[in-house]
């Protein structure tokens, strides 16, 4: 009897997890499915229809959005983003590794004060940031959006690295410096390799960070040869006013890049996930 009471409870809970999870999938699937629709639609269905599917499907708003600069921002979205993970996941690595093996002066201290960056929100640093962009005269450039995300992204990286760096096994290094490698030679030539899920787990939150980022894009870039995916998508919707056609077509374009960057590297993500909280 206590048997079957407790398979039951268990197909109940089966059953109210399974709920749980669809709910939350048809909840972040929908809004990508209703934008795919619509991005096939004319205005005039749009606004008569815009629960339904496409009667007649328009793929010539995605070539419309395209020839209306989506290709640009695509480019500096890219840009961006490539020499954000690049650099952030490197030095972030770099740094955590350090301060996980050697022992030095201030070391605590160091690793508190980058740490401590995850305290910093983006709206409290936007003024200062602003101000120091100016002094260095690189405002209304590249630089000017790059250098914020990467020091934005070192702090989380560091704290996510550091515990797994720090239970690292030393004697694979021992090993390495019986062979005649240097620090930096075991860093790039043991340690890297075998990190791959964890560095690549800081390196998806840096791209989905400078991909989807709005507030530093809008304030510290002018020209619109500059304008990154969001920023670009705001101009664009304002250049062609309530056409959403080719507005929704852009909007799919911008998120697929990031859709199939996670989906090739997904395996390590949630591998580097794994690791992360589990070392931590």
């Amino acid at each position: 009897m206590r048997m079957i009471n407790k398979k039951k409870n268990f197909n109940m809970t089966k059953i109210i997890v399974n709920i749980i999870l669809m709910t939350m999938v048809i909840g972040v699937a929908y809004p990508l499915i209703w934008t795919l629709l619509n991005s096939l639609k004319g205005n005039k269905e749009f606004y008569v229809n815009n629960f339904g599917f496409p009667q007649n499907p328009l793929w010539s708003n995605y070539v419309k959005a395209w020839k209306r600069g989506i290709g640009t921002y695509y480019l500096n979205s890219f840009f961006v983003t490539a020499v954000t993970v690049i650099v952030s996941t490197f030095i972030a690595a770099l740094a955590a590794y350090g301060l996980s093996r050697f022992d030095f002066k201030w070391k605590k201290i160091i690793f508190y004060s980058i740490v401590g960056g995850l305290l910093i929100s983006q709206q409290v640093a936007t003024i200062s940031l602003y101000e120091i962009l100016k002094a260095m005269k690189i405002y209304d450039t590249y630089l000017a959006m790059i250098l914020p995300y990467i020091a934005f992204r070192i702090p989380f990286s560091v704290f996510f690295m550091y515990p797994y760096f720090k239970s690292f096994p030393k004697e694979i290094e021992e090993a390495a410096i019986l062979d005649g490698c240097s620090n930096f030679g075991i860093f790039m030539r043991v340690v890297i390799p075998i990190s791959k899920p964890i560095i690549a787990s800081c390196g998806i939150m840096a791209a989905m960070f400078s991909w989807n980022e709005f507030i530093f894009a809008l304030i510290f870039v002018e020209s619109e040869s500059l304008y990154t995916i969001p920023i670009g998508l705001m101009a664009f919707r304002d250049a062609l006013s309530t056409d959403w056609g080719p507005l929704l077509a852009g909007i799919i374009l911008a998120t697929v890049p990031i859709i199939i960057f996670f989906v090739f590297l997904q395996k390590y993500f949630i591998a580097g996930m794994t690791e992360g909280s589990s070392k931590g």
